[in-house]
């Protein structure tokens, strides 16, 4: 079992400059500012989709958005593709998503792997790889 935590978090619309860690003038993020002085603060990362879901499909997968097919928000990511979360999981760490994905089930690839979405591995498979926690993909 691994030994410490990986803690990831994606923001949509934050500029690189509006937290206090990275020099904003007067925005005050107190809270980041701790997690990046004891973590790695990536301060060079660039996108592959300007879409928020697609961009954050590439990230799960290690993939250009035309590569995984997920090229806009609420499109189906293919059911075999492997994920961040499956990676994590195969080398002993839980990998649950917290907050907004804009991921939405393969509902053709399921049926035809006969996968419900109650299971465990279903429900894995229909949420990108990971255990939901708290999912909130409104507004």
């Amino acid at each position: 079992m691994p030994t410490q935590n990986i803690l990831f978090i994606m923001f949509d619309q934050l500029r690189w400059d509006y937290l206090s860690c990275a020099g904003h003038p007067s925005l005050k993020t107190p809270n980041i500012d701790r997690l990046a002085e004891r973590g790695v603060r990536f301060t060079q990362a660039y996108a592959q989709s300007t879409i928020c879901g697609s961009s954050r499909m590439s990230f799960y997968t290690g993939r250009y958005t035309q590569s995984h097919g997920a090229h806009r928000n609420n499109y189906p990511l293919k059911v075999g593709e492997q994920t961040l979360g499956d990676h994590l999981r195969a080398v002993g760490y839980d990998a649950v998503l917290i907050g907004k994905t804009h991921m939405v089930p393969d509902p053709q690839g399921m049926q035809r792997l006969d996968l419900d979405a109650h299971s465990v591995i279903g429900a894995r498979v229909a949420q990108a790889g990971f255990d939901v926690h708290v999912r909130d993909d409104g507004l």
